[in-house]
């Protein structure tokens, strides 16, 4: 390790959701969906508390329940559809500033993405915390089949149009993408205020397994999802 830390945990979870409503509470393996990403960040040997950012009162019970803490509840303004993450971390940290309690870097887990793991989020910290250069980190996932070069576009008559001319590629000659897949996103205190975001040229990739990159925003991934996790051992 070359910093020294201290991160600033925080699970956001407002009561709103149209995709899915209350899912943020919904038993996943019979346990609240927000407890998961609350016990795996509890779990890591790099951070001591666990913050839920949230609107609700009833998921401020919950994630009270499981040891995260609550210090106020989220602004009506910070709690819609159009409210931006970046306005919701700026203004937990503005309020723990307020306080007295500063911290070095921000994490935040989003809980509809159950499938990663303690290790996850310690090795990322780690992989961040090694590099110099780096003032940020989020996790990727490689695309696969859904490749920019496998696809097309449809004419409003259906017609299919290819941006290489329907040449056929094979997989291993084409070059590796990844998709911010939303499971980790770690930043300095300092270049998150500067920039109100993750992503920049001096963020790092952590590379998530196929597997692990399913967010849930319907009951179809909250079926996966649940899938995976019985399943896990052999992934």
């Amino acid at each position: 390790m070359t910093r020294e830390i201290n991160i600033l945990a925080i699970v956001p979870a407002r009561g709103g959701s149209k995709g899915l409503p209350g899912k943020n509470i919904m038993p996943l393996l019979g346990k609240p969906l927000i407890a998961w990403s609350i016990e795996q960040a509890l779990n890591s040997k790099y951070i001591n508390e666990v913050f839920v950012s949230t609107d609700s009162e009833e998921i401020a019970e919950v994630a009270k329940k499981y040891n995260a803490k609550v210090p106020f509840l989220r602004p009506a303004e910070l709690a819609t559809d159009e409210a931006k993450t970046a306005d919701v971390m700026l203004h937990f940290i503005d309020e723990m500033e307020k306080h007295g309690n500063t911290y070095t870097h921000l994490l935040l887990l989003e809980p509809t993405s159950p499938l990663r793991d303690t290790d996850d989020i310690n090795n990322a910290i780690e992989m961040l915390l090694e590099n110099k250069e780096a003032t940020s980190i989020v996790g990727v996932s490689k695309v696969e089949s859904q490749h920019p070069s496998f696809t097309v576009s449809l004419t409003d008559e259906n017609f299919l149009r290819s941006a290489n001319n329907f040449e056929i590629l094979r997989r291993q000659d084409i070059g590796d993408l990844y998709f911010y897949e939303g499971s980790v996103y770690i930043s300095t205190i300092e270049k998150y205020k500067e920039l109100n975001n993750f992503y920049h040229n001096s963020t790092l990739g952590y590379i998530m397994p196929k597997w692990k990159a399913f967010e849930i925003d319907d009951m179809v991934d909250f079926v996966i999802t649940e899938a995976l996790l019985n399943k896990k051992e052999i992934l």
